[in-house]
């Protein structure tokens, strides 16, 4: 199988050509404001490095910051509102009530709380009310809201009371787009509220992104399926991503850990990855991000997404200097105008990239290194930067490599922290290359009530045979699937035998289910 993978960062767009195991080639081109530009140079030269017509390719995948970029920019989001059920209980904590008061105005964020949801055991709080939620939906819409977000207490019990709203509101309100809870899922009604709210307020966005990559395939010459890659490694097939884009968020460090970890050869490791304008480091566990095991802030929400726990700091390649006294690096960055910029490309602002050269850590540019004032104490405050991050970051004292990934990891020493550096052949490309091996996963959340009839091992068979199912739905080879994940945590402060199920498998993307 011949695979593009792609990531578009910040400051650079990356593309390789893998066959099966095989790296064929691959092109680091600088992003370009119009994001489509930078990404289709970057596949062309990679086509031409290795030598790959575009019609040989069997399946590209993608990893794109534009979703979590709006909305840490607050821009192009979507007037979006919540209809939660949970009347007449489930009103002490009102939704939006931990965001910040910008992103509430830029979604134009309102909400409702009609009747229903449901108890610990899955019995009623009250039933559906058609009448309130039409009359909710009929409110939003009028507030310019055509995104509606629905979330039921204790849907991760039970789901089919928001399943069932949604289908009364296409059948009745055809006008308004309906993004649900459950689908997003995992415990915390506050946390899997907002990833819906979030969803929502993405989805039309995520038209516009999967509609100008498809025109891009075509342009290229791909006649084949277009993947997204997920928060945690996996891939989301384009259709997926136009229902639920809030599940591609971190899918940047994601790819670029499990690239390392690939082109390594190395399973468990510390992962620094330097770009041009942030350094993320986290820890792979047998060749993937290890997950973060509390709710996940994203942009200032917080959530309850399946993110890798990973440090992100404000120092790159790109990262401005300042050499006179308080000495500083980033966190302000040039960005993708590097090339332009730096000294060493001919340009007028002091760099990490300058710095790297100057104490010859790097041989790039065009020009000279600089004459830096204070090299010493910077090359100190450098590896103080990067050291202090990988200490946050280790949850153990054991021995293990540090693998330097990223067009800027030639700012690493040999060492980090005590540790030894490794940088793996093709590092610079290793978001690309992670995206490229990804797989497809399946993965179930519930909350189960254990009894006679129902013990933990049936609960946590039958869940995992749910994730499976899920993975065999969206492409993954039968004969391929692996747990990645499986957790199973008693909720004491619930009445009754009560476990927190989630599972997560793995698997192979079958292409010939996707022909």
């Amino acid at each position: 199988m011949i695979r593009v993978g792609i990531d578009v960062g910040g400051t650079n767009t990356d593309a390789v050509v893998m066959k099966n195991d095989e790296f064929l080639g691959g092109e680091k081109s600088p992003s370009t404001p119009d994001v489509y530009t930078g990404v289709e140079l970057a596949v062309r030269g990679a086509l031409a490095r290795a030598s790959i017509n575009a019609n040989q390719v069997d399946a590209v995948m993608l990893g794109t910051t534009h979703f979590v970029n709006a909305l840490v920019e607050r821009k192009r989001l979507a007037n979006c509102g919540l209809i939660r059920m949970c009347l007449p209980s489930g009103s002490s904590l009102f939704p939006f009530a931990d965001w910040p008061n910008e992103l509430v105005e830029a979604i134009n964020g309102t909400f409702h709380l009609v009747n229903g949801g449901y108890e610990m055991d899955g019995t009623e709080i009250a039933p559906l009310n058609e009448e309130q939620l039409l009359k909710a939906a009929d409110e939003l819409f009028e507030k310019g809201c055509r995104q509606i977000a629905i979330s039921s207490v204790f849907a991760t019990v039970r789901n089919d009371m928001e399943h069932e709203a949604k289908k009364l509101l296409q059948k009745k309100r055809p006008k308004i787009d309906v993004s649900l809870s459950c689908d997003i899922g995992r415990m915390g009604l506050l946390e899997r509220e907002n990833a819906a709210i979030i969803n929502a307020s993405l989805k039309p966005l995520a038209k516009e992104v999967v509609e100008a990559f498809q025109k891009l395939q075509g342009s290229v010459g791909f006649d084949c399926p277009l993947f997204f890659t997920r928060n945690d490694g996996t891939l989301i097939d384009a259709n997926e991503v136009l229902r639920l884009p809030v599940l591609t968020f971190a899918c940047g460090p994601t790819n670029s850990m499990r690239g390392a970890a690939y082109l390594s050869g190395i399973k468990d490791a510390l992962v620094v990855d330097i770009g041009g304008t942030t350094t993320d480091v986290g820890e792979v566990i047998n060749g993937f991000p290890r997950l973060a095991g509390t709710s996940v802030t994203v942009a200032d929400v917080r959530t309850n997404f399946s993110m890798p726990d990973v440090l992100s700091i404000g120092l790159g390649g790109g990262s401005r200097i300042r050499p006179e006294q308080p000495l500083a690096i980033g966190p302000e960055s040039v960005g993708h105008e590097l090339l332009q910029r730096a000294y060493i490309f001919g340009g007028d602002v002091l760099t990490a990239s300058d710095l790297a050269v100057s104490i010859g850590r790097a041989k790039m540019g065009t020009h000279a290194a600089p004459e830096i004032e204070n090299a010493d104490e910077l090359k100190q405050l450098l590896d103080q930067i990067i050291s202090d991050a990988v200490a946050r970051t280790r949850t153990s004292d054991k021995q293990m490599p540090v693998i330097a990934v990223g067009g800027g990891s030639v700012l690493l020493g040999a060492q980090v922290d005590g540790l030894e550096v490794i940088r793996p052949p093709h590092h610079d490309l290793a978001n690309a290359v992670g995206a490229a091996i990804a797989q497809i996963s399946g993965e179930v959340s519930k909350v189960v009530s254990l009894s006679e009839e129902l013990d933990r091992e049936t609960a946590i068979a039958q869940i995992t045979q749910e994730a499976n199912e899920m993975a065999i739905s969206r492409g993954a080879d039968i004969t391929s699937l692996s747990m990645l994940s499986l957790s199973d945590v008693p909720l004491s402060y619930l009445p009754g035998n009560n476990l927190a199920i989630s599972v997560t498998v793995v698997g192979d993307l079958k292409m010939e289910q996707r022909k």
